[in-house]
């Protein structure tokens, strides 16, 4: 945001003295992001609707019903009625920033990211010896047991505590390996025993959900792009502002 107001501000305001202080105790990065956030959304307006959405929302989240209760809730935050406006305020602003920013982008950001998006849900059974994984699988195969009792009894991970089920989760939030193994399996279907590093796994796909281009999706890659924007802006920003202070020690 080069010809902004955050970086003057931050001149005027903080000695070299401030500046590490600030820093030390890590208020620096976050002082400089929400400065860059408010001089990114100043000026933008806030919808009569939008805000009594708002306030109607924070009030169900509290455990209201209407706004007639909202002296209520404002006691129960103990915060006064401009402040928490203000705040609601600032959400909304934000929010209609990023759509009007970063709404034309979304799609693509989207596709790029669509297989880390994808959710499964899959039976899992994770153990340390072949042969046993050999025959926990006939026995799941040929319908004499169950998943869920056997992961149970024999799983050694995490997934003993699930009845061996796992999800639904982003795809690539497992092992390469059994990634690739579940992007072309079939739902209900039974893989037989396969390594991975230590372990001994067996596998039934239960469920792929694709993930599809919501208006809930597109508002999330807004969040994201508008994250990088405001670390990008921020980091650009301390390099300046180090930058003068190093200036000012040569001098």
């Amino acid at each position: 945001m080069d010809g902004g107001t955050t970086l003057p501000e931050l001149r005027r305001s903080i000695s070299a003295e401030g500046r590490d202080l600030l820093r030390r105790y890590n208020l620096l990065q976050p002082l400089v992001e929400q400065m860059i956030t408010t001089e990114a959304i100043a000026g933008l307006p806030v919808p009569t609707d939008a805000l009594e959405k708002a306030q109607l929302d924070l009030l169900d989240q509290r455990g209201f019903e209407s706004l007639d209760q909202w002296p209520d809730l404002l006691k129960d935050l103990g915060r006064p009625h401009n402040e928490v406006i203000e705040r609601l305020e600032r959400v909304i602003r934000r929010q209609e920033f990023m759509r009007e920013r970063f709404a034309p982008k979304a799609e693509a950001r989207f596709l790029e990211r669509k297989s880390e998006l994808d959710q499964v849900v899959y039976s899992l059974l994770r153990l340390g010896n072949s042969f046993l994984a050999r025959e926990l699988y006939l026995q799941i195969e040929s319908g004499e047991s169950n998943f869920a009792d056997l992961a149970k009894r024999y799983a050694e991970g995490p997934e003993r505590n699930t009845n061996g089920i796992v999800g639904p989760v982003s795809l690539t939030q497992a092992h390469p390996v059994l990634v690739e193994k579940l992007r072309v399996s079939q739902p209900g279907v039974l893989l037989e025993p396969f390594r991975i590093a230590d372990w001994w796994l067996v596998v039934r796909l239960e469920r792929y959900s694709p993930a599809t281009f919501t208006e809930e999706v597109s508002d999330r890659m807004c969040r994201e792009m508008f994250d990088a924007w405001i670390a990008e802006q921020t980091t650009s920003t301390l390099s300046r502002l180090e930058a003068d202070f190093s200036d000012f020690s040569i001098s």
